[in-house]
């Protein structure tokens, strides 16, 4: 039976090492000629064979677009755990062009733990079941609590990951009746060589196939049938394996160039054109999602009904890759889909998904960093734009710079550090651009140079209706004037126009401090961040000590001189504030001090993030504040500095209106005596900064926008988005659609 998987071809090369430059070139041969798979036996014993594995690592990087395999794999001398890794790691490094054909060989007493006997075909069977759940549960680096091992591979302990870049498919060498069991039951695909069965033993084969599959609760269809053939076959009996018998790859054996050509211009192409044709008047389609993935989907998503140019790019919680899209850096979450569109028609597309379904929480993600939840949820749909990661420069006398909201920050001063420009960004190059440039982006350049927003001059926005407009100083000026503090409310930027600063070599400092009074050193930093020239912006991180120790305060920031004497200069004053115990002061540039933190998204949990603003740390500000470090209630506290250019700009300027907070405070905590502390250090707070805030409620609104901003805020949003299709990032419709919207969304939290 056709069950209508890709026809594919593909070669089985000889890892000779006599001529192991020939082996290399017929595997660019093989891509040349239009060869979908290339293919190497795999005998570790033999010395006249090159290394299988370092061979294809090799093929690799010598190949583009061939796909690549071990045909088979000898698992007993490539223990299970290793060759997770390996495989995982190469198919990581070729873009995920790695499959893995393996099988249960016949040197299982080289792991044997049984004083050294060789095993049994069944117990043979069984090490390579186990071995083939240990290979997939390394690989799940999204599953909880310990790897599975047994008997033969003992993992106790083990680390899972890394992530493979697609779903690598595991295809079993079998021929006899367990082994053509197992292959139903666990592997993704039939690897058998043709000269080795007689007539009648491939249908035997699947037969024996699809009936262990069934007995599993496994469709049939999900198991691929390849097939080893010498390449001189007839037409008419490819023909018939493949639409009879279900072979949708046939790999040729040899290492004659002209056979391989001969085969692909000849025989391959004419099997190609006769099976399509005959799928074509049958009607057969390609065979859908495992029956493991269609069980993880979600209720309330069409997922059958996505747009075409969004079909490869779209991830379910069954699919290999959600684990990294599926959350923030510190926030775990569970989107039912998740869409990736690499253009801007895509993210069209991707908005036309959303507005059908009004009822399911929307997310838009960027670079997934997300510290306030909102891009990502539970169960609904979450667009991530972080293929849309150009950055290119439109004006150079300008110093204008077009960006991606795809890009992260740490790229995007690496590209402009050849320039010796920069863009003030926040303290973390991890973060994606379309977050922090619709937000505010407080960062370490910020007293200088204003925030991320201030420098926005342009943006491309897909808004709910689909439509595709430009917002600058001339072309929709209201618009740009909301993207620039609450864009997350408007539509999708597809990509910003950002003017940069020109900014050679900073000194980047990082200082730790005993602080035995965190009232009265709190007081102190802030004084002296104020009276401290704005080309010096520093933030701090406290935290209560060990019992019976001092609190700790880590400063970190940049003072933006290349001069040594200045940068002493500036820091002497905070090095005078308390005991130093740690300090480390280096010229880098700002590409280097960005590329200093970051690293994945993968949070868990709900970590509960409060957010903020105050005019200066004096007073009761500093003395609540010290209450809620000395509690130990709240094991993350940072003091942002804000004020200098920040405070330049009016509080109409942009939709963040906080023109005249000096500093951003953060707290991340989880019970009852934080929640306490943080109303306290609230009440004499003046606003919030809505990116660090992971609370919900409508009333902090007017926390994150003064009502004169929220009132022109919700003018444009009435005009751009009437029924509300961005709401669950803030969302700042008039109160009556707000909570009807919600209450259709059926979301318990902002995505």
């Amino acid at each position: 039976m056709d069950h209508g998987h890709p026809l594919r071809l593909g070669t089985f090369i000889t890892p000779s090492a006599a001529h192991p430059e020939r082996v290399v070139a017929l595997a660019q041969i093989s891509e040349d000629a239009g060869f979908d798979l290339v293919t190497f036996q795999d005998h570790p014993y033999q010395s006249a064979f090159l290394d299988t594995w370092t061979l294809l690592t090799y093929v690799a990087a010598e190949t583009e677009r061939v796909h690549l395999s071990p045909n088979v794999l000898n698992l007993p001398l490539r223990p299970a755990p290793v060759t997770a890794r390996a495989a995982a790691s190469l198919d990581l490094l070729s873009g995920g062009r790695l499959e893995l054909g393996i099988g249960a060989g016949g040197f299982w007493d080289a792991i044997a733990a049984m004083g050294g006997r060789r095993l049994s075909i069944a117990e043979s069977i069984d090490a390579l079941r186990e071995g083939i759940g240990v290979i997939r549960d390394l690989w799940d680096v999204d599953a909880r609590g310990p790897v599975r091992g047994g008997e033969h591979y003992p993992v106790a302990g083990a680390k899972r990951g890394p992530e493979p870049a697609h779903r690598i498919p595991i295809h079993v060498g079998a021929y006899k009746p367990r082994m053509l069991r197992l292959t139903g039951e666990v592997g993704d695909g039939w690897l058998p060589s043709l000269p080795y069965l007689q007539p009648g033993d491939v249908a035997a084969g699947n037969a024996r196939i699809d009936a262990a599959a069934t007995a599993v609760g496994r469709d049939p269809s999900e198991i691929q049938r390849l097939l080893n053939i010498r390449g001189d076959e007839p037409l008419d009996e490819l023909v018939r394996l493949a639409l009879e018998d279900g072979v949708s790859t046939f790999i040729v054996m040899g290492d004659d160039e002209r056979v391989l050509r001969g085969f692909a211009e000849g025989t391959g192409a004419a099997l190609r054109e006769t099976v399509a044709a005959a799928r074509a008047a049958a009607g057969t389609r390609a065979p859908g999602r495992s029956a493991v993935a269609l069980a993880a989907r979600r209720e309330g998503i069409a997922y059958d009904e996505l747009p075409e140019s969004l079909r490869d790019r779209a991830i379910e919680p069954g699919d290999v890759g959600y684990a990294r899209v599926r959350s923030g850096a510190m926030r775990g979450g569970s989107p039912g889909l998740v869409l990736q569109p690499r253009t801007v028609e895509e993210v069209v597309d991707a908005v036309a998904v959303a507005r059908a379904h009004p009822h399911v929480p929307l997310g838009v993600r960027s670079g997934g960093h997300g510290i306030s939840g909102r891009s990502t949820n539970d169960g609904g749909l979450v667009i991530d734009v972080g293929a849309l990661d150009a950055i290119e420069v439109v004006d150079e006398a300008e110093r204008i710079v077009r960006i991606g909201p795809g890009a992260r920050w740490v790229e995007v001063a690496a590209a402009l550090a050849p320039h010796g420009w920069a863009i003030s960004s926040g303290d973390y190059g991890g973060v994606g651009v379309g977050g922090l440039a619709t937000a505010g982006g407080v960062g370490f350049l910020g007293r200088e140079h204003g925030l991320t927003i201030d420098n926005v001059v342009g943006a491309e926005v897909v808004l709910a209706d689909g439509s595709v407009v430009r917002a600058s100083a001339t072309e929709r000026p209201e618009l740009l004037w909301a993207i620039r503090g609450a864009g997350a409310n408007v539509g999708i930027v597809t990509s910003f126009d950002i003017r940069a600063a020109e900014v050679g070599q900073v000194g980047f400092a990082q200082l730790a401090f005993q602080v035995d009074d965190v009232a009265r050193w709190l007081e102190a930093f802030g004084a002296t961040m104020e009276a401290t020239p704005r080309d010096t912006t520093l933030f701090a991180i406290l935290g209560r000590g060990r019992p019976g120790e001092p609190a700790i305060a880590q400063v970190m920031g940049v003072v933006d001189s290349a001069d040594p004497d200045t940068i002493l200069e500036r820091l002497n004053a905070f090095a005078a504030l308390a005991p130093l115990v740690s300090q480390q002061v280096t010229l880098a540039t700002y590409d280097q001090v960005m590329a200093a933190f970051e690293g994945e998204h993968r949070g868990v949990g709900e970590p509960t993030f409060r957010s903020a603003l105050v005019r200066s740390l004096g007073g009761e500000v500093a003395r609540r504040s010290a209450a809620l470090v000395g509690s130990g209630s709240a094991p993350w506290f940072q003091i942002r500095s804000m004020g200098g250019a920040i405070g330049d700009l009016a509080p109409d300027e942009t939709a963040f209106a906080h023109r005249d907070a000096g500093f951003s405070i953060t707290a991340i905590g989880r019970s009852g005596t934080f929640d306490a502390l943080w109303r306290d250090l609230e009440e004499v707070s003046e606003g919030l900064y809505l990116s660090f805030e992971q609370r919900t409620d409508p009333a902090l609104l007017e926390r994150a926008f003064p009502p004169p901003t929220l009132a022109r805020l919700r003018a444009i949003k009435t005009e751009v988005d009437p029924t509300g299709l961005f709401r669950d990032n803030f969302f700042v419709g008039v109160p009556a659609a707000s909570a009807s919207d919600a209450t259709a969304s059926g979301s318990t939290r902002a995505a």
